[in-house]
């Protein structure tokens, strides 16, 4: 900066000095020919440029009062009006003295650069090797404050033209007889207009306009979570990914480019589109607390109220939205896609009050609700296809835009992604889930069912719920009980027994000889009982006379093979030398 300074002023000295010259080619027509409106305004300037110079160079007192001597010697030359060559050598000398003087601080700084530059190098390559690239930019984010800075200089400017224009709109009422104390509505719109046309007349400008949707969505989310009483950390993203959004929908729509009509008109499209997706993302924000409440049976009403409200109103606005912008334009692509989100969120809004519903109806009731799991399975699969079908609705749409309307290289890649989060990985996830589910019904099928009854009881609990047998229960091939629906719900996860961890799998016969409990033990509820009675329990432990079938003794070898992997079936060994003795 300094070395910037010190040349600005010596090519202003050699510019004026080319402007006095008589009949020079180079005269300039935008300085005054001569006198104080020309060397009073290049000594204030001078002056400035000293004293940048000194401050950026830290130069001690002794020497800055040479420096600004340095500075004003062509200037006092173009006062006393010396000849021409005069001026010239004032100046070639005022330059050299400059440059020297700047040489020799660099020289003797040169060792303190060196090593500054250095250890400035080696830090950076430190931070990126330990926090990556993306904490370096967010450091520096932070310290620079560049969405402050971008706050403020739309709000500073913004300020400036609304000062401005009301000025002019109380200068052009001056001349009538009544004095307006205030603007009339007509006159209060046209300049909310013109001042939000301003305000995204460039990229810097809608780049502020961004920072202060930021903060506006920033409060407005942390507000909402404080309403429904949600603790979640990730949920305080509605401040970064509103301004990003709107950012976007700037460029793919190209809104700094367009005339000052057409530019109200977009932005207030763009408003409307971003105000759907903040709505969407609202109800992600309120859908974890809903459910929890129902989950965890909550029966105080302020605590239920306030979710239910802002559920209401995600239901609510979208329709209301939809009917006014209907109301007043005609069918087009971007009222088409504004629908779509709304009926789209309205749809997740009724999935998401139907299953708050059931887990309600659920916690109201002591018996347990076998066919729960189900209906909430229903009832979200139903919402996730309308969502997709939804989705490639949107994308057909934004396709025809790109064609026909206004196709850009953002659109393109907006379409790219649009396509691969919301439709080709969605579609993959319920593929995947459903696929999961059919196969845990199958293998929850496949496995043998030991019922309960009055003179026959498993004295043990389920190892994933830790309730009682009551009615039935699912013995896996590794000689486990639990509940259906328990092992169901785990088998939705991974296929895997809870207890010893061996494969669950499907038999096409399935022929049980032998049945043990979660804790090792023989259940006394069937015929193994009988042999532990008989005294057979010998034999079935040494493996000799297990069963005639050919699949238990290769579960016996998997086990035996496995035994010393898992602290389940160590304590089962423990059990097993206990009964021999």
């Amino acid at each position: 900066m300094a070395l910037i300074i010190a040349a600005t002023s010596v090519l202003m000295n050699y510019y004026t000095t080319l402007h006095m010259s008589a009949g020079s080619a180079h005269k300039l027509g935008l300085l005054p020919s001569g006198g104080p409106s020309l060397w009073m305004p290049l000594v204030a300037l001078q002056l400035t440029f000293s004293i940048g110079f000194m401050t950026l160079f830290e130069i001690q007192s002794v020497y800055s009062q040479l420096i600004i001597l340095d500075l004003l010697v062509p200037a006092v030359g173009f006062v006393i009006e010396v000849p021409i060559q005069v001026q010239e050598t004032l100046v070639f000398i005022s330059g050299l003295v400059l440059l020297i003087y700047t040489t020799v601080c660099l020289y003797i700084r040169c060792k303190w650069f060196y090593y500054s530059t250095k250890y400035t190098f080696l830090l950076l390559k430190h931070m990126y090797q330990v926090y990556g690239l993306q904490v370096m930019v967010e450091d520096v984010w932070k310290k620079v404050h560049f969405p402050d800075v971008l706050r403020v200089f739309w709000l500073t400017r913004l300020a400036t033209q609304a000062v401005f224009l009301v000025y002019m709109v109380r200068l052009s009422h001056a001349s009538t007889e009544v004095d307006f104390q205030l603007l009339q509505w007509k006159d209060f719109w046209e300049l909310v207009c013109n001042l939000i046309i301003s305000g995204c007349d460039s990229t810097l400008t809608v780049l502020g306009m961004s920072a202060v949707i930021s903060s506006i969505a920033h409060y407005l989310g942390l507000g909402i979570l404080a309403f429904i009483g949600s603790t979640e950390e990730e949920d305080k993203r509605l401040g970064f990914v509103a301004p990003v959004l709107f950012f976007i929908l700037a460029l793919q729509t190209g809104l700094s480019g367009l005339k000052p009509e057409e530019r109200l008109v977009r932005l207030c499209r763009n408003m409307c589109l971003l105000l759907t997706a903040i709505l969407h993302f609202i109800h992600g924000m309120t859908d974890p607390v809903l459910m929890s409440l129902s989950a965890s049976h909550v029966s105080s009403f302020r605590r239920h109220f306030p979710v239910l409200l802002v559920s209401a109103f995600l239901f609510a606005l979208p329709i209301l939205l939809s009917c006014v912008l209907w109301h007043y334009y005609a069918l087009n692509t971007w009222l088409f896609a504004v629908t779509a989100f709304c009926v789209e969120l309205c749809l997740k809004v009724i999935v998401s009050l139907t299953v708050y519903t059931l887990f309600m109806i659920d916690g109201h009731y002591s018996v347990v609700w076998e066919k729960l799991d189900d209906y909430v399975y229903y009832v979200r699969s139903t919402g996730s296809i309308i969502e997709f079908i939804f989705g490639v609705i949107m994308f057909g749409n934004g396709a025809y835009t790109m064609m026909f309307e206004s196709g850009s290289k953002i659109r393109a890649c907006m379409m790219c992604l649009h396509a691969y989060f919301n439709i080709y990985l969605q579609a993959m996830n319920g593929w995947k889930t459903f696929i999961n589910r059919r196969t845990a019904v199958k293998k929850i099928n496949s496995l043998p069912e030991v019922h309960v009854s009055a003179t026959s009881e498993i004295d043990d609990v389920c190892a994933i719920c830790y309730q009682e047998f009551r009615t039935s229960a699912r013995v896996t091939p590794c000689h486990h009980y639990f509940h259906a629906l328990c092992l169901r719900k785990w088998l939705y996860i991974q296929d895997t027994c809870p207890m010893c961890h061996q494969k669950v799998y499907i038999e096409d016969e399935p022929k049980e000889t032998t049945s043990f409990s979660n804790n090792g033990f023989v259940a006394p509820n069937e015929e193994p009982a009988q042999d532990i009675v008989n005294g057979d329990v010998e034999r079935e432990l040494d493996g000799h006379d297990l069963s005639e079938d050919d699949s238990t003794e290769g579960e016996e070898e998997e086990w035996t093979a496995e035994r010393h992997n898992s602290a389940a079936e160590e304590e089962f060994t423990d059990d097993i030398g206990d009964l021999r003795e």
